[in-house]
């Protein structure tokens, strides 16, 4: 699989994925820094089977129609390597079943679980307020 990492993403996933036997490149390494969306897509279409990007309003800035690239979005809080790491086994795992023109979210269990386990604490904060 060629895997082309989007400019946001430190450099651990990019050698994470290496280690897994998916041929990688960087847009920087590349030379297509700064590249507008569309742009970009039209040019990595020809070389690349997969994007990996941060960028979740891809969907929304772009009219993927027509184009054979499939995606993978990472939900991250950032492009910290900190929230970034949870989402390697689950992009591994989307890069071994993606199909061409597939875009493919990714949000962690470990998110949902500090999801509910927020709502949860203020749940009972507030019982505690009002009891």
């Amino acid at each position: 699989m060629r895997v082309l990492i989007g400019e946001c993403a430190p450099r651990a996933p990019r050698n994470f994925r290496l280690k897994h036997g998916h041929e990688r490149l960087a847009v920087h390494e590349a030379g297509w820094s700064g590249k507008a969306n569309g742009e970009l897509l039209a040019a990595v279409e020809a070389e690349f089977d997969v994007l990996v990007t941060l960028d979740t309003n891809l969907r929304y800035q772009e009219n993927l129609t027509g184009r054979r690239i499939a995606i993978v979005v990472l939900f991250a809080r950032s492009n910290r390597l900190s929230h970034v790491s949870p989402y390697f086994p689950t992009c591994l795992q989307a890069l071994e079943s993606i199909k061409p023109r597939e875009i493919v979210h990714l949000e962690t269990a470990t998110q949902d679980l500090i999801r509910e386990l927020s709502l949860s604490a203020n749940l009972q904060l507030g019982q505690l307020v009002h009891s």
